[in-house]
């Protein structure tokens, strides 16, 4: 098969050529997976040295900017570099934030080696892509999975996603079962409605059958409802025999909505959110002809990214949505939720209006209702308990979404309740969701040894907030002027802070070096010269002297 390959034959064409000599694939003794992984494999070994080492001195570089930086490199037993995968501190800080639903998608692949790009994207407190790192794969088999999500992992600080979502792999479904054992599974309907136009191309485009076939995916609340809607959609069209569709059932777990309503996943259904990000890497991709200029076009776009995202923190913080009704629980949602939330929020509050409740049950502590929406036969039951304000509905939307639903809001309406209670307000949709993400760094004193540790979650936090205000500030002149006048004055209240100045002098006496030096704003990984650094220790060393001085007087009085 590489003998053909060579000569100019597509590797699909060849395999199927040889299964058909063969008498059938199952003779030939791979699979075309294999095939397509070996072929990819050769590749590697064309992989030019000196574009890999281009893109291992960048990630080097950027860890010596910043110390958050993570990455990492495969290598097979020839010491080659084969995979590879990256994120930046800011993407880390996403993910304290948004890393709760994940989208893995592996569609997308550059031009010169023929690489998988595979992006992990979330969601943000505005509804939009977040990207929480990006990886290079040589092939898709479990091995390289499991070696990305691992990598990706100890990055993250270990913590799983509630949710990930990706398109239809073996060797992908096995990696996850390996590594991402706390995270639920949940596969793109965007690529399976896509297979469907190609298995189901005589029925998928009648409206009848395309009805019932997306009743299936999303409009059954509980696994009873799903399996009825199944039975007679394949009744219905005579299907009984379609090997897609039995394959596509046993794994109905994994795309029906109805066995992961008690799962968290932003109420997403697909990883359109990760292909709205590759239109990105498309554009980028004709402009691309090695890695390196891959990463930086990345790099770019990432940047415009978080600008948006902190234009619409802008406009949250400094702007009222439009409130349709003059009603103290639209207003306390204004106030709390960014703009895209809260139009979701009044959707849902506004949807009450058609709800007709039935009280089926009460004493001194619960209700239980049964609410119908006009138009519609189904009934869902809602409970509230009047002494602690909790509300369950069986729709679980707010298990999916994080968001209460028009029923259980129709019970507060009833309930005279005039605002959110504080357990229904997911933070990661409110204006504050990145806010204090690292407040609570004491918490990992108690557990840590590394001291080195803290300080680089101290830097994050420090190197996050700061972000956001240099942003912003850069704007215009007259607000990076108040920022390097607050920066000034900053750095001489740290001037006359003991306990960093006796942090400092322990450090100096050791001669260990923080990872910043707070009175010279260049790192220290980016040595400055020896005239900078010279007049650096004398600051440093006159200022210490008058505190000492300032300290021992006050001791004497």
């Amino acid at each position: 098969m590489s003998s053909m390959v060579d000569v100019g034959i597509g590797a699909i064409k060849s395999y199927f050529f040889l299964a058909n000599e063969a008498g059938g694939a199952e003779n030939i003794g791979f699979t075309k997976k294999d095939a397509v992984n070996y072929l990819q494999r050769r590749k590697d070994e064309m992989m030019e040295a000196r574009d890999a080492q281009s893109l291992l001195n960048h990630f080097k570089r950027k860890q010596g900017e910043n110390p958050n930086f993570f990455y990492s490199i495969q290598v097979d037993q020839y010491n080659r570099m084969t995979n590879f995968f990256w994120r930046d501190s800011t993407s880390k800080l996403d993910y304290e934030c948004f890393g709760d639903v994940v989208c893995f998608d592996t569609t997308f692949r550059t031009n010169k080696y023929n690489l998988i790009c595979a992006p992990i994207v979330g969601v943000n407190h505005h509804w939009k892509n977040v990207l929480f790192g990006c990886a290079f794969l040589l092939d898709e088999t479990t091995e390289s999975f499991v070696w990305l999500f691992e990598s990706f992992l100890e990055s993250m600080g270990n913590k799983q996603p509630k949710t990930i979502f990706t398109d239809e792999d073996k060797a992908m479904e096995n990696a996850i079962k390996i590594v991402l054992k706390e995270t639920r599974h949940r596969l793109c309907t965007w690529h399976i409605a896509k297979n469907a136009t190609q298995h189901l191309a005589s029925l998928y485009g009648k409206s009848d059958f395309k009805k019932k076939f997306n009743k299936c995916f999303h409009g059954c609340e509980n696994e009873k409802e799903f399996q009825d809607s199944w039975d007679d959609m394949i009744k219905q069209f005579n299907l009984q025999g379609h090997s897609w569709l039995q394959k596509l059932y046993s794994s109905r777990e994994k795309w029906c909505s109805a066995f992961s309503l008690d799962t968290f996943s932003a109420s997403i259904v697909s990883t359109q959110w990760s292909e709205s990000t590759n239109n990105v890497f498309h554009q980028i991709s004709t402009k691309t002809m090695d890695l390196i200029k891959f990463v930086h076009h990345y790099e770019k776009k990432t940047k415009e990214m978080r600008l948006a995202e902190l234009e619409e923190d802008y406009r949250c913080k400094n702007g009222a949505p439009h409130i349709e009704v003059r009603s103290g629980i639209l207003i306390h949602g204004a106030h709390v939720y960014t703009n895209k939330m809260f139009r979701f929020f009044q959707k849902e509050l506004m949807g009450g209006i058609g709800v007709r409740m039935k009280e089926v049950f009460s004493d001194s502590e619960l209700c239980i209702y049964e609410a119908v929406e006009e138009g519609r036969q189904r009934v869902y039951e809602v409970k509230f308990h009047s002494l602690t304000f909790d509300v369950s509905c069986s729709c679980k939307l707010f298990e999916s979404m994080g968001m209460l639903c028009r029923h259980a809001l129709k019970v507060f309406d009833l309930k005279n309740l005039t605002s959110i209670p504080e357990h229904y307000i997911l933070k990661r949709w409110t204006k504050d969701a990145k806010k204090g993400i690292f407040m609570s760094c004491d918490k990992y004193a108690q557990s840590s040894e590394n001291e080195k540790s803290l300080q680089s979650l101290r830097l994050s936090e420090l190197m996050h907030e700061g972000s956001n205000v240099y942003n912003i500030a850069s704007l215009s002149d007259h607000g990076t002027k108040i920022v390097k006048g607050k920066l000034a004055e900053a750095l001489r209240l740290l001037e006359q802070d003991m306990e960093t100045i006796n942090l400092l002098e322990g450090l100096k006496t050791v001669n260990v070096q923080p990872v910043g030096d707070i009175f010279n704003t260049t790192p220290i990984l980016n040595p400055p010269t020896a005239k900078t650094k010279g007049l650096t220790n004398t600051r440093l060393k006159s200022n210490l002297e008058k505190r000492k001085r300032k300290a021992t007087k006050g001791m004497n009085v």
